[in-house]
């Protein structure tokens, strides 16, 4: 299941918090998308510790397209928009 989650409209450090707590919330096959104004890269680290994997693309006027899942999820992973 995807959770969408916009965080452009949001001052630092709030997109990097509503992200570590949506992450906190996935269950088994679920993945995160999420809207960002810029490339989070100090986030990069963090998600790398948790277990967490992720995937960044150029979303276009919007700003970047980020998908977010755990490592581990098989599941998540082939839901993953290429």
């Amino acid at each position: 299941m995807e959770h969408k989650l916009d965080v452009s409209g949001l001052e630092p450090p709030e997109p990097m918090e509503q992200i570590l707590q949506a992450i906190e919330s996935l269950n088994s096959g679920d993945y995160l998308y999420v809207i960002h104004r810029r490339e989070p890269r100090m986030i990069y680290p963090m998600l790398e510790n948790m277990g967490i994997a992720w995937i960044t693309r150029p979303g276009g006027p919007e700003g970047y397209e980020i998908f977010i899942w755990r490592k581990d999820d098989r599941i998540a992973n082939a839901k993953i928009p290429t």
